[in-house]
């Protein structure tokens, strides 16, 4: 009798998935095949037991979502993907790594079926895990009734060491507990192996004692090999309702290798020689790459119409919903799919010239001006709701009562970007979370992640130049409009007063993407949104508010427009005509064609360009022979008006640059 036949089906299975992952990294002659040996059975029980999915439909609203935090081992989750029957054929497992396969070095959202989010930055996972929990129990509260639960469903985590070691899985875990995220449930790979060797070099800590801390169920598994008692611990989780779950499982790396329990099979092939051995000691065929045994292909294959039968299931229950609630069921459908209400943007507010406005105030307003109408908008600021005015004004705390809109992440600045794109990737709200904007540094890995996921996530900062004043250069962001302009896939946003502020807002929640705003502490006057037609020209990203001066062209973002439109006058009263553009957003302008640019921006006309804020980047619409007016230092602690000026952001300023490049 062969060694396949005498393996019970659960452990033929596992090891079928073992080799899958194993050969895809032989081949490609790079990866991490030590992960994969060591958590096969785990992901074997969740995928093949006690997860609610549909693998012929992997965007099934309520299926339970999986994230492989532990990005590296994405051999594993490809390898399971196939045998549970996504659309992802053993060519793409054999094209690993490969330029233009399904299956990337990591897991990438919309490049692979059945991938929930993109990983691989260590923690970030873990944390956008809690954002899709939070997402769960949000909208669970929203369409739920009695007898009724169109959401129900859990989020299951497999992370590492690295993982819970990176500072992001401190803030994601303790919001976690605070939130009562009962269907948060994550299995730690606990198996005291790091890249650099073992764990103990620099990971020492109680984890247990850690996560308790927090507010969490801790359940602790020895072997990770004893199915029985992981599937005793999964069973245990799902019956917790309040508390997340860390399940720690002592699991061993490159499990059946000759290299198994070392840092040599973290992040590299196990070599020719070393994968025989290896699929001896598991009594696999050694002389087969890529082979899946017919039980074990069978038994995997039970996944499929037991997920359809779910699916099945849920949609006839979905139908009595229906019938029962139809404008609930209405406005679920429309939210899932990323459609907006009917009429939404008539809601917008329109600010009147006079009184000025700063335009994270302009955002308050707007924000509960469309509240009604963009009831999937949800979000919050971390500690400083009061100062980024991101909150609802008629909604209670989302801690207090999980219907709420309004999140208070806490000083988590990083957890709580990450978690925003976790909820932007569940489906059915367009979340945002807010800060200062020079605390966006603590963000940006999130940010850049929103940007190579392209999920709509909105990124709300304030306090967003040298203007906002006294607080000083540690609150004075400089370099971070540059810096986050050149974030691929993330549009940016820098609003000139009120009325761009609400324009920008639309823009933002139509184009489905990942974006920015950099609003102002300070009041900026209110411009005319009839008169400049405003939203039309916002949509272009650049526009001109005065187009009548051919001699040079005037540029300006956010605070600085009202400079600019200062130093035109002084230009044209005597005799310099200037047109005066209004520049909120690089992306959108460099979306439009080249005969809207040519007709804005002559490349003949001198031009100048106006931010309180790092010059570089600006040399590309100004030329060589243009001039900046700008920030590359850091900023000062003194009233805003008065840092502006001893930095030489000034009207004065503009008119002498624009007189030396005309040579007046």
């Amino acid at each position: 009798m062969s060694d396949l036949q005498t393996q019970d089906i659960d452990q033929l299975s596992i090891n079928t998935l073992r080799f899958l992952a194993v050969d895809a990294v032989e081949k490609a002659k790079n990866g991490h095949p030590g992960a994969p040996l060591g958590c096969a059975p785990i992901a074997y029980l969740l995928y093949h037991k006690y997860m609610k999915h549909d693998p012929k439909d992997p965007k099934w609203s309520d299926r339970d979502r999986f994230v492989l935090s532990n990005g590296h081992a994405s051999a594993l989750l490809y390898g399971m993907l196939h045998l549970a029957g996504y659309d992802l054929p053993m060519e793409q497992l054999q094209q690993f790594r490969e330029w233009g396969s399904h299956t990337p070095g990591h897991p990438e959202i919309g490049e692979t079926p059945g991938v929930e989010v993109t990983t691989g930055p260590l923690g970030q996972g873990f944390a956008m895990a809690v954002g899709l929990a939070i997402a769960e129990k949000h909208l669970a509260a929203v369409y739920n009734h009695e007898n009724h639960t169109p959401v129900d469903h859990h989020t299951y985590v497999l992370c590492g060491d690295g993982d819970l070691m990176e500072g992001i899985s401190h803030e994601s875990a303790s919001l976690a507990g605070t939130l009562e995220l009962g269907k948060l449930i994550v299995l730690y790979d606990d198996n005291l192996i790091s890249l650099d060797g073992p764990t103990s070099l620099s990971y020492t800590e109680d984890v247990v004692k850690r996560f308790e801390a927090y507010h969490w169920q801790v359940i602790t598994v020895t072997d990770g090999n004893d199915l029985e008692a992981i599937s005793k611990a999964i069973e245990e989780a799902q019956r917790e309702t309040k508390k997340p779950t860390l399940i720690k499982v002592r699991t061993v790396i490159g499990y059946g290798s000759p290299k198994a329990g070392t840092k040599g099979v973290h992040g590299e092939a196990l070599g020719a020689e070393a994968t025989k051995a290896t699929k001896r000691t598991l009594g696999f065929p050694e002389d087969k790459d890529f082979y899946v045994p017919e039980a074990a292909a069978k038994q995997w294959g039970e996944i499929v119409p037991k997920g359809k039968k779910l699916h099945d299931e849920w949609t006839e229950k979905f139908k009595a919903y229906a019938t029962a609630y139809p404008a609930e069921a209405a406005e679920y459908d429309r939210a899932f799919s990323a459609t907006l209400a009917k009429g939404w943007e008539s809601k917008l507010p329109v600010f009147p010239v006079g009184k000025p406005v700063a335009t994270r105030n302009a955002g308050q307003i707007v924000m509960n001006a469309i509240a009604g109408v963009v009831p999937e908008l949800f979000g919050g600021a971390a500690d400083l709701t009061s100062s980024t005015k991101t909150i609802f004004a008629n909604s209670p705390s989302f801690h207090v009562d999980p219907v709420g809109r309004n999140v208070y992440f806490g000083v988590r600045e990083f957890g709580m970007m990450a978690a925003v794109n976790g909820m932007a990737a569940h489906g059915g709200l367009i979340p945002f979370g807010s800060t200062f904007y020079t605390f966006s540094d603590y963000c940006r890995s999130a940010l850049r992640m929103g940007g190579i996921m392209s999920v709509h996530s909105l990124y709300v900062f304030t306090h967003d130049s040298i203007g906002l004043g006294a607080d000083g250069p540690t609150h004075q962001p400089v370099e971070h409009l540059m810096s986050m302009r050149a974030i691929p896939q993330l549009t940016d946003f820098r609003p000139a007063d009120a009325n761009e502020t609400a324009a920008c807002w639309q823009l933002a929640l139509e184009r489905k993407s990942a974006s920015f705003m950099a609003l102002s502490r300070q009041d900026l006057p209110v411009l005319d949104a009839e008169k400049y037609k405003i939203h039309e020209g916002v949509k272009h990203g650049a526009y001109a508010l005065d187009d009548s001066g051919k001699d040079i062209i005037l540029i300006g973002t956010g605070s600085e427009v009202e400079l600019v439109m200062k130093a035109a006058e002084v230009l044209k009263a005597e005799g310099i005509g200037a047109t005066v553009i209004s520049m909120p957003s690089f992306k959108i302008y460099e979306e439009q064609d080249a005969a809207y640019k040519t007709a804005l921006m002559p490349e003949a006309t001198p031009k100048i360009a106006v931010e309180a804020g790092s010059t570089m980047g600006w040399w590309k619409y100004v030329g060589h022979n243009g001039g900046i007016i700008g920030v590359d230092k850091f900023g000062a602690s003194a009233p805003g008006p008065t840092v502006m000026e001893h930095y030489g952001v000034t009207v004065e300023a503009i008119v002498a640059l624009a007189k030396k490049l005309l040579k007046k």
